[in-house]
């Protein structure tokens, strides 16, 4: 079983903006918060932390198609909550990647919502067919 995943972010406000509204949506909890960082938690198991990027590290950009971390999947309940998702990010002007073939940018077999976070993660929201 996952236990936690850790991602340092460049800027710890506004990553903190950012999935302060995304994981109340995904029905995730606040568990931890402090000056370097914060944490929601899901169903009281798993959990992702953010930390600010020392500032040092700073000038090393990330970008998912180098060694790495390509993206986080999440599960949505249903298309409507994708369809949901969809139009809350085009509200917040937040970019749909793949727009060409969404939903179905994920294949066929999933209806899928495709965004970045404020460093560029890829984040996917989907539900199996």
């Amino acid at each position: 079983m996952l236990h936690h995943i850790e991602i340092y972010v460049s800027d710890l406000q506004r990553s903190r903006q950012f999935y302060n509204w995304f994981f109340a949506w995904l029905g995730y909890e606040l568990s931890s918060d402090w000056n370097e960082g914060f944490s929601y938690r899901f169903d009281n198991s798993y959990y992702l932390v953010f930390v600010q990027t020392e500032p040092q590290h700073l000038h090393h950009i990330y970008h998912r198609k180098q060694t790495g971390l390509n993206h986080l999947a999440f599960a949505a309940a249903s298309r409507e909550k994708v369809d949901e998702l969809t139009q809350l990010l085009t509200a917040k002007g937040i970019p749909i990647l793949y727009a060409d073939k969404h939903p179905f940018a994920g294949g066929k077999h999933y209806y899928a919502v495709f965004f970045e976070d404020p460093d560029r993660i890829k984040l996917e929201v989907a539900v199996k067919q």
